[in-house]
Protein backbone atom coordinates (compact mmCIF):
# COMPACT_ATOMS: atom_id res chain seq x y z
CA UNK A 1 0.00 0.00 0.00
CA UNK A 2 2.62 2.53 1.03
CA UNK A 3 4.79 1.40 -2.42
CA UNK A 4 1.94 1.92 -4.14
CA UNK A 5 1.49 5.81 -3.12
CA UNK A 6 5.51 6.28 -2.60
CA UNK A 7 5.87 5.27 -6.21
CA UNK A 8 3.58 7.94 -8.26
CA UNK A 9 4.63 10.89 -5.77
CA UNK A 10 8.60 10.21 -6.32
CA UNK A 11 7.68 10.07 -10.52
CA UNK A 12 5.78 13.47 -9.94
CA UNK A 13 8.47 14.94 -8.01
CA UNK A 14 11.64 13.92 -10.16
CA UNK A 15 9.13 14.62 -13.48
CA UNK A 16 8.41 18.41 -12.30
CA UNK A 17 12.15 18.56 -10.74
CA UNK A 18 13.38 17.65 -14.60
CA UNK A 19 10.90 20.02 -15.66
CA UNK A 20 11.12 22.94 -13.55
CA UNK A 21 14.53 22.60 -12.64
CA UNK A 22 16.00 21.83 -15.69
CA UNK A 23 13.72 21.76 -19.39
CA UNK A 24 12.38 25.14 -18.17
CA UNK A 25 15.48 27.55 -17.47
CA UNK A 26 17.54 25.97 -20.17
CA UNK A 27 14.87 26.70 -22.24
CA UNK A 28 14.68 29.92 -21.25
CA UNK A 29 18.32 30.70 -21.52
CA UNK A 30 18.69 29.41 -25.12
CA UNK A 31 15.38 31.20 -26.12
CA UNK A 32 16.96 34.44 -24.02
CA UNK A 33 20.24 34.13 -26.11
CA UNK A 34 18.41 33.44 -29.34
CA UNK A 35 16.45 36.79 -29.23
CA UNK A 36 18.62 39.12 -26.99
CA UNK A 37 22.13 37.75 -26.92
CA UNK A 38 24.13 40.63 -25.78
CA UNK A 39 21.67 41.09 -22.59
CA UNK A 40 21.24 36.56 -21.64
CA UNK A 41 25.21 37.07 -21.66
CA UNK A 42 25.38 40.32 -18.58
CA UNK A 43 25.00 43.45 -20.47
CA UNK A 44 28.99 42.97 -21.33
CA UNK A 45 30.74 46.09 -22.32
CA UNK A 46 34.27 45.55 -24.18
CA UNK A 47 37.43 47.41 -25.34
CA UNK A 48 40.03 46.29 -27.41
CA UNK A 49 39.24 43.18 -27.06
CA UNK A 50 38.65 42.47 -23.06
CA UNK A 51 35.46 42.43 -21.20
CA UNK A 52 36.01 46.00 -18.93
CA UNK A 53 32.75 45.91 -17.28
CA UNK A 54 28.73 45.62 -18.05
CA UNK A 55 26.05 48.52 -18.43
CA UNK A 56 24.22 47.00 -15.86
CA UNK A 57 26.52 47.19 -12.67
CA UNK A 58 28.84 50.36 -12.11
CA UNK A 59 32.39 50.82 -11.46
CA UNK A 60 34.41 52.77 -9.12
CA UNK A 61 35.60 55.51 -10.87
CA UNK A 62 38.07 58.02 -8.82
CA UNK A 63 40.05 60.00 -11.47
CA UNK A 64 39.57 63.62 -12.47
CA UNK A 65 39.48 62.51 -15.92
CA UNK A 66 36.34 60.48 -15.63
CA UNK A 67 32.73 60.68 -14.38
CA UNK A 68 31.83 59.37 -11.31
CA UNK A 69 28.69 57.18 -10.61
CA UNK A 70 26.58 56.74 -7.44
CA UNK A 71 28.67 56.09 -4.29
CA UNK A 72 28.37 52.48 -3.42
CA UNK A 73 27.79 51.01 0.09
CA UNK A 74 28.58 47.18 -1.02
CA UNK A 75 31.25 45.38 1.45
CA UNK A 76 33.65 42.52 0.43
CA UNK A 77 36.08 40.20 2.67
CA UNK A 78 39.63 42.09 3.55
CA UNK A 79 42.13 40.20 1.54
CA UNK A 80 44.39 40.75 4.16
CA UNK A 81 42.35 39.09 7.30
CA UNK A 82 39.51 36.89 5.96
CA UNK A 83 37.38 37.30 9.50
CA UNK A 84 37.04 41.32 8.49
CA UNK A 85 34.60 43.06 5.82
CA UNK A 86 36.12 46.28 4.10
CA UNK A 87 34.17 48.35 1.84
CA UNK A 88 34.30 47.56 -1.80
CA UNK A 89 32.59 49.66 -3.93
CA UNK A 90 30.20 47.61 -6.31
CA UNK A 91 30.81 43.88 -5.45
CA UNK A 92 28.42 42.22 -7.41
CA UNK A 93 28.39 39.88 -5.53
CA UNK A 94 27.25 41.37 -2.56
CA UNK A 95 24.89 44.05 -3.44
CA UNK A 96 23.02 45.63 -0.55
CA UNK A 97 22.12 49.13 1.05
CA UNK A 98 23.53 50.80 3.57
CA UNK A 99 20.53 50.77 5.29
CA UNK A 100 20.76 54.21 6.87
CA UNK A 101 17.67 55.64 7.78
CA UNK A 102 17.42 59.95 7.60
CA UNK A 103 18.14 59.75 11.44
CA UNK A 104 21.34 57.76 10.91
CA UNK A 105 24.42 59.98 12.32
CA UNK A 106 26.48 57.88 10.14
CA UNK A 107 24.31 58.37 7.17
CA UNK A 108 24.84 62.19 8.27
CA UNK A 109 28.66 62.28 8.54
CA UNK A 110 28.85 59.76 5.13
CA UNK A 111 26.85 62.31 3.14
CA UNK A 112 28.65 65.35 5.09
CA UNK A 113 32.00 64.39 3.81
CA UNK A 114 30.88 63.03 0.29
CA UNK A 115 29.40 66.73 -0.02
CA UNK A 116 32.75 68.54 1.22
CA UNK A 117 34.87 66.16 -1.22
CA UNK A 118 32.59 67.02 -4.27
CA UNK A 119 33.01 70.92 -3.39
CA UNK A 120 36.52 70.20 -3.50
CA UNK A 121 36.60 68.17 -6.55
CA UNK A 122 34.06 70.60 -8.92
CA UNK A 123 35.13 73.76 -7.77
CA UNK A 124 34.29 75.14 -11.03
CA UNK A 125 30.71 73.94 -10.78
CA UNK A 126 30.20 75.39 -7.54
CA UNK A 127 31.45 78.99 -8.61
CA UNK A 128 28.53 78.48 -11.33
CA UNK A 129 26.27 77.80 -9.16
CA UNK A 130 25.68 74.22 -9.30
CA UNK A 131 23.24 72.58 -6.65
CA UNK A 132 25.03 69.15 -5.39
CA UNK A 133 22.88 66.15 -6.92
CA UNK A 134 21.47 64.02 -4.12
CA UNK A 135 22.43 60.87 -5.77
CA UNK A 136 25.98 61.96 -5.61
CA UNK A 137 25.92 62.16 -2.11
CA UNK A 138 23.67 58.87 -1.40
CA UNK A 139 23.88 55.21 -2.58
CA UNK A 140 21.46 53.21 -4.65
CA UNK A 141 19.41 50.39 -2.98
CA UNK A 142 21.36 47.63 -5.00
CA UNK A 143 24.68 49.89 -4.60
CA UNK A 144 25.26 48.57 -7.73
CA UNK A 145 23.54 51.50 -9.86
CA UNK A 146 25.26 52.04 -13.16
CA UNK A 147 23.50 55.01 -14.11
CA UNK A 148 23.47 58.73 -13.40
CA UNK A 149 20.73 61.62 -13.72
CA UNK A 150 21.74 64.29 -16.60
CA UNK A 151 22.26 66.49 -14.19
CA UNK A 152 24.71 64.32 -12.40
CA UNK A 153 26.79 64.44 -15.30
CA UNK A 154 26.27 67.84 -15.97
CA UNK A 155 27.86 68.74 -12.41
CA UNK A 156 30.76 67.48 -13.57
CA UNK A 157 31.07 68.41 -16.82
CA UNK A 158 33.60 71.73 -15.76
CA UNK A 159 35.88 69.14 -13.63
CA UNK A 160 36.53 66.39 -16.38
CA UNK A 161 37.00 69.11 -19.56
CA UNK A 162 39.90 71.11 -17.37
CA UNK A 163 41.44 67.23 -16.51
CA UNK A 164 41.27 66.30 -20.06
CA UNK A 165 42.01 69.60 -21.86
CA UNK A 166 38.51 69.48 -23.83
CA UNK A 167 35.87 72.16 -23.98
CA UNK A 168 33.10 71.62 -21.53
CA UNK A 169 30.71 72.35 -24.89
CA UNK A 170 32.33 69.39 -26.08
CA UNK A 171 31.77 67.00 -23.09
CA UNK A 172 28.37 68.50 -22.59
CA UNK A 173 27.79 67.16 -25.96
CA UNK A 174 28.84 64.04 -25.37
CA UNK A 175 26.81 63.93 -21.97
CA UNK A 176 23.36 64.69 -24.09
CA UNK A 177 24.73 62.24 -26.41
CA UNK A 178 24.80 59.34 -24.01
CA UNK A 179 21.75 60.77 -22.36
CA UNK A 180 18.96 57.61 -22.79
CA UNK A 181 15.26 58.74 -23.10
CA UNK A 182 12.88 57.15 -20.55
CA UNK A 183 11.53 53.78 -22.09
CA UNK A 184 8.59 54.25 -24.54
CA UNK A 185 9.02 58.23 -23.41
CA UNK A 186 7.41 57.96 -20.16
CA UNK A 187 8.49 54.44 -18.08
CA UNK A 188 11.68 56.03 -15.66
CA UNK A 189 13.52 58.50 -16.07
CA UNK A 190 16.13 59.76 -18.48
CA UNK A 191 19.79 58.53 -17.59
CA UNK A 192 23.48 58.00 -18.53
CA UNK A 193 25.38 55.06 -18.01
CA UNK A 194 28.49 56.43 -16.29
CA UNK A 195 30.68 53.62 -17.89
CA UNK A 196 29.60 53.91 -21.74
CA UNK A 197 30.05 58.05 -21.04
CA UNK A 198 33.69 57.57 -19.96
CA UNK A 199 34.22 54.78 -22.83
CA UNK A 200 32.37 57.71 -25.25
CA UNK A 201 35.43 60.28 -23.24
CA UNK A 202 38.52 57.98 -23.60
CA UNK A 203 37.09 57.59 -27.40
CA UNK A 204 37.97 61.26 -28.24
CA UNK A 205 41.41 60.45 -27.31
CA UNK A 206 42.52 63.40 -24.51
Amino acid sequence: MVLSQLRPALVLFLLLSALTGLAYPLGMTALANLLLPEKATGSLIHAKGWVIGSSLIGQDFTSPRYFHGRPSATMGSDPRDASKTIAMPYNAAASLASNAGPTSKALLDQVTARTAQLRAENPDAMAQGWRIPVELVTSSASGLDPDISPDAALFQIARVAKARGLSPDRVRHLVQSQTEAPILGFLGEPHVNVLALNQALDRLGQ
